[in-house]
Parts: C-alpha cells; sequence; structure tokens
C-alpha cells in the first residue's frame, strides 16, 4: 500500500506535484507554479507560468510585470494530469488561495497563508475536509492569542482623539494588511481622509479596483506638519524610523502586527503604540482549524513547527514538519 500523499513531493523550494507537473509556491522559477497568493515569500516572478486567482494574478502584475498568467476563480476544477486542482478562499490577503488536490481517492489541501477571523478586505477562509492539511504556524505557539480586532483598531482611534496635535504613524505591510488597517478604521466609523506613504499608492488602488472600499486616500509626500495633525499615516514599517518620518507632526508610532504580542519585538522597533493585528491565523485558530478538518495527517511549515507537530501528536493525529525554504517572517 502507498504512503498517504506519496504523489506530492516537499522540497526546500516548494511543493512538486510530478503527476501535475507543477509546483506549489516554488521560490525560484519553474515551468509552472501553482501560487497561493500574492506575498513575495509565495509569489516569485520569473516562472513559464502561473495559475492563481485573478487578484493573485493582478498583484503579481503589479509587482513583477506581466505572467503568462491562468486566472482560476475559487471553487472552479482544473485537471492536471491525473490531479483535479480547485482554489478555495484562504481568509489571508485579497485573491489569497487554498489549493485543493484531489487524485484517486486522496485529497490534500496546502492552505499557504491563512487566518480564521473577519476580514473586509478578502474572501473568508473555507475549511475543506482532506487526507493531508498542510498548514502555516507562523503563530504556532500557545502565547500567540490574537486580541479582537476592533478592540485594537480602537485603540488606534483613542490614541487619534487624545492627541490632536500629533499624528498616528501605522506601520503595516503594504499588501493586505495596511489595507485591512485601513478598511477596519472605516467601519469603526473613522471616515476622515487617510493618508498613505507613496509605496502604498499602486496596492490601494488594486485593492479598490478589485471591489474593497477603502475611503478617501492622500498622498502624505509633500505636506507640511501642520496639515497632517490629528491625522493618520500608514507606512511600510521600514518607513517608522527613517528620514521620512520625520517631518510629520511628532507621529504616534504604531506597528499593526502579529509579532506585537511579543513586547521586546515593539521595543527595538521604538513602537509607542503596539497594535496586534495579524493576517494569520493564532495558535487557537491553528489547533480549532486542525480540530474541525480532522485530517489524517498534518503537514506543519514556515513558523513555530514543533509545538503545532507536538500538539498534533499528544491528539493521536499524524504530523510531520516540512523544510521549505524561503518563508520569511513578514512585518505581517
Amino acid at each position: 500500500m502507498q504512503r498517504l500523499g506519496s504523489w506530492i513531493e516537499p522540497h526546500p523550494e516548494g511543493i512538486y506535484v510530478p503527476a501535475a507537473d507543477a509546483w506549489i509556491d516554488p521560490s525560484s522559477p519553474k515551468a509552472r507554479a501553482l501560487v497561493t497568493h500574492g506575498h513575495a515569500d509565495h509569489a516569485r516572478g520569473g516562472h513559464g507560468s502561473v495559475l492563481a486567482t485573478p487578484g493573485t494574478l493582478a498583484i503579481m502584475e503589479t509587482r513583477y510585470g506581466p505572467q503568462n498568467g491562468q486566472a482560476i476563480g475559487y471553487g472552479e476544477t482544473l485537471a492536471l494530469g491525473d490531479v483535479s486542482v480547485r482554489f478555495v478562499p484562504a481568509g489571508h490577503v485579497l485573491g489569497s488561495a487554498q489549493i485543493v488536490l484531489e487524485r484517486g481517492a486522496e485529497r490534500i489541501v496546502v492552505s499557504g497563508d491563512y487566518k480564521r477571523r473577519p476580514d473586509p478586505t478578502c474572501d473568508p477562509f473555507e475549511p475543506v475536509p482532506c487526507d493531508i492539511f498542510v498548514t502555516e504556524a507562523t503563530f504556532g505557539l500557545p502565547v500567540f492569542r490574537h486580541p479582537d480586532t476592533g478592540a485594537e483598531i480602537d485603540r488606534l482611534l483613542a490614541a487619534l482623539h487624545a492627541n490632536p496635535d500629533r499624528c498616528v504613524l501605522v506601520g503595516a505591510y503594504a499588501l493586505g494588511k495596511a489595507q485591512r488597517v485601513i478598511a477596519e478604521l472605516r467601519g469603526r466609523g473613522h471616515h476622515d481622509p487617510i493618508h498613505i506613504h507613496g509605496a502604498m499608492e499602486r496596492l490601494c488602488d488594486l485593492y479598490v479596483d478589485h471591489g474593497v472600499e477603502l475611503g478617501e486616500l492622500r498622498p502624505a509626500t509633500g505636506l507640511k506638519a501642520a496639515e497632517l495633525r490629528g491625522r493618520i499615516v500608514v507606512a511600510p514599517p521600514s518607513a517608522l524610523n527613517d528620514r521620512w518620518s520625520r517631518r510629520l507632526p511628532d507621529p504616534i508610532t504604531a506597528m499593526a502586527s502579529g509579532w506585537m504580542r511579543v513586547r521586546q519585538r515593539a521595543r527595538q522597533k521604538n513602537v509607542e503604540l503596539p497594535l496586534v493585528i495579524s493576517d494569520h491565523a493564532d495558535w487557537d485558530e491553528l489547533t480549532d482549524t486542525l480540530t474541525e478538518l480532522a485530517p489524517s495527517e498534518v503537514w506543519v511549515t514556515h513558523g513555530r513547527e514543533e509545538a503545532l507537530v507536538h500538539w498534533c501528536m499528544t491528539r493521536q493525529m499524524r504530523a510531520r514538519a516540512l523544510d521549505l525554504g524561503g518563508r520569511e517572517d513578514e512585518d505581517d
């Protein structure tokens, strides 16, 4: 009897599916790539052909230029050799998908990055029962339990209203996190113009083109300090402490990231207002998902694999860690 999942091969540069002659999220150029989402540690340029959701293809084209891409809508099934391939929402960022592979009687779900809590900027995670579930473990330690997103946004607004002569400078990853923070602010009733760093403009425009409401956005560059008092400015984390931010009016430096749960990280980055807002599943979301899906095997990758593998083993769930390279701790 063949081992479960013997028809897919984990390699340091990605997961190879020989029967489909395709790689999932390869870290180097391949003839055919199936891409879960647009973050750079999963979506690289230079592939011969790319199969992904329309949102992910649009992100890749914005970042890397024209792609030899085939858009696969959520729920659409494609046959590659004798492998059936389907993309379903992952709830991570715009266009993010889990890749469902079926061959014979086996079903394998490669989740990419995912989260389970609501996000106004992307489709929610869709649980798919399977034999093997390949899960991320970015926040795969019990210490990582993310608070309510709305409460974190309320803390941001409270700081803004308490300091009308200052601005709040929010560091947020340019793809996904920045747009989510803006949309969450709108959802909490903040309808003033929000100023953005130039590096955010193209991706914010892309989100709007895909139907995500972000309200009025204005460039933060070229304005006098007085014009930004009482305003929210969103910028990449790398801009928080560089020369660009020095002309802002005594900014309250905030960072939106799941890593802000770790106080030392906040101190290292000189963050005055840490906001624990993540686009990845926290410990409870990871374990609740595995409990819900009850797969025969769990394959764990890019993160804190050991703790999640141990959790599985204590519940008689077979698990193994994959050694996939090129995965980064994004500013999330």
